[in-house]
Order: C-alpha cells, then sequence, then structure tokens
C-alpha cells in the first residue's frame, strides 16, 4: 500500500503543476529581503520569483534560514497522526542545516508514534536537482515502491543526480558561505563563466571558467554528453535564476544532442536564488557519475 507521504522542502525548487499532479507536500521556507521576512512557496505567493531577482540586480541583499524543528513538528505531526508515514527528502546538509533539524524532529515523533515511519532521507542535492530526485521517487512510489524500498531508492540514485551549472557573479556564493574567497576570485574576473557542480557530498564545486555566457551553456550540455546515461529515459530538469531566454537556449541545445523523454524547465526560487545571484542556469541529470 502507499500510505505515505513524500514531503521536500521549497530549496527544491518543484514546478507546482508538478506537486500538484504528483502528491508531493512542499515544506515552505523563509527568506529575508530589504529588511522584511517572506515565506517561500512554490507559487511565489509572498514574492514572486521575478520581483525577487528584480530586487536583487538592484543591489538589495538577500539571506535564508533553515527549516526548525517547530516547523517539521507543526508540518509533520498531523500527517502521522492521520495514520500515514512519511518520506522526506531534504536539502543538501552539504549547504544546510535543514536535514539535521528534520532528523531531529523525526526522532522525536517516532517516539510519540512508535506505530508509523518517518524517513528523512539527506539528498545532497539542491534547486532543480533535489527537485529532480524528488519528482523521480514520486513516480517511483505511483509504480507500486513502499516506503522502505523508495527510500533505498533515493538513497542509491542521489549521487547519479548531477548538478552542472553556471553563474554571473561568484560574489553571491562567497557572502553566504557556500564557496571560498579562493575559488570566487574568478567571479570578478570580465567576462569569465565559472562552471560548478554539486558533489556526492552535496557540496558545491567550481570545476571550471569559460569566457561569455554562450560557452558557458554550452559546458552544461558538453558535460550532459559526457555524463548521461540512457537520456532518452529521463525526464531532465534546466533551472535558471529570471533569464528564460537563455533558459530557452540551453533547451534547443540539449535538445539537438539527445531524444529525451521530456525537459522541465523552472525558476530557481529566492532559497537556492539569494546564495547565486541572478541569471543561474542549472542543468540536472542522471548520470554516469555525479
Amino acid at each position: 500500500m502507499n500510505d505515505f507521504i513524500i514531503f521536500t522542502d521549497a530549496a527544491s525548487d518543484l514546478p507546482t503543476e508538478l506537486i500538484e499532479t504528483h502528491g508531493v507536500s512542499v515544506l515552505p521556507m523563509y527568506f529575508e529581503i530589504d529588511g522584511k521576512s517572506y515565506r517561500h512557496y512554490p507559487d511565489g505567493r509572498e514574492l514572486g520569483y521575478s520581483r525577487f531577482y528584480q530586487m536583487l540586480r538592484s543591489g538589495i541583499m538577500a539571506k535564508t534560514s533553515q527549516v526548525n524543528n517547530l516547523e517539521y513538528l507543526h508540518y509533520f505531526e498531523p500527517v502521522l497522526k492521520s495514520g500515514l508515514d512519511i518520506l522526506y527528502i531534504s536539502l543538501s546538509s552539504g549547504l544546510s542545516g535543514t536535514y539535521q533539524s528534520s532528523a531531529m524532529a523525526a526522532k522525536k515523533l517516532m517516539e510519540r508514534y512508535p506505530e508509523r515511519k518517518i524517513y528523512c532521507v539527506d539528498s545532497r542535492c539542491a534547486s532543480v536537482g533535489q527537485g529532480m530526485l524528488v519528482y523521480h521517487a514520486a513516480l517511483k512510489k505511483y509504480e507500486g515502491l513502499d516506503i522502505d524500498e523508495l527510500k533505498d531508492w533515493v538513497v542509491q540514485n542521489r549521487d547519479h543526480l548531477c548538478h552542472w551549472f553556471t553563474v554571473n557573479d561568484l560574489n553571491y556564493l562567497k557572502r553566504g558561505g557556500r564557496l571560498s574567497t579562493s575559488a570566487a576570485i574568478v567571479g570578478t574576473m570580465l567576462s569569465v563563466k565559472p562552471i560548478l557542480h554539486v558533489d556526492k557530498d552535496g557540496h558545491l564545486i567550481l570545476r571550471g571558467k569559460v569566457r561569455g555566457r554562450r560557452k558557458s551553456l554550452v559546458e552544461l550540455a558538453d558535460h550532459m554528453e559526457k555524463f548521461c546515461v540512457s537520456p532518452e529515459k529521463q525526464t531532465i530538469f534546466i533551472g535558471h535564476g529570471d533569464c528564460i531566454d537563455d533558459a530557452g537556449i540551453l533547451v534547443s541545445m540539449v535538445e539537438q544532442r539527445f531524444a529525451l523523454k521530456n525537459i522541465a524547465v523552472s525558476y530557481i526560487g529566492p532559497i537556492i536564488g539569494a546564495h547565486t545571484g541572478p541569471d543561474v542556469m542549472t542543468l540536472c541529470f542522471f548520470g554516469s557519475e555525479k
């Protein structure tokens, strides 16, 4: 029986239509910009995506906070009370303390509801990469995997979910503590665009640099060509930081090289966008290695 709910958090940047279609529950997350605090929901109801990036481009900085124990208790406990189990797939522990908070809350809830199951799994992913893992987990649930089988599937496959991305300014990642100062130096170089990925421990790693925006998009497609496995069976994910035209260019590049099952394109929301800045572009797919 599929008597469990898949949870994730708003850092997953799943499009609302996929959330609704596949019955995923998404915990909102908090961010602050221009002295005001907002909760980020997938539909951007409190502050829209374009407005958020307009504010960043104007020089206003944003900061984020992890989901705390009390919020997990608030969202998880009614589900357990109703007789359902929970599989929560979190933002990478290499980027946030969110996973640790969820695990602490789960331990407390299991003492209250020993007959129920609650699994918190560290995705070791972020943004649309995390969303892609959740999406494919939801498909496996509909195929009939029970909660234990699905937990194992997520753990087995998270290290094959490849995130390749580029940003316009590495100083956003440096200010948020997601990248070292030495690695961020390249972000100040004229016309140089960094190529980054998320490693097996869920950390951001600078992997190279190229000259020019278009070349950086080509590099993303090149890495997919190098590492992607069975693209014709995949729905791959592309995320963008308010640069939909560039996302369209990347879609065209990928479609010219691969016969894909589907491509999901979505905004990268404020939780990740606060640390990457505007014009971030991400390409995510399952590959031979992360």
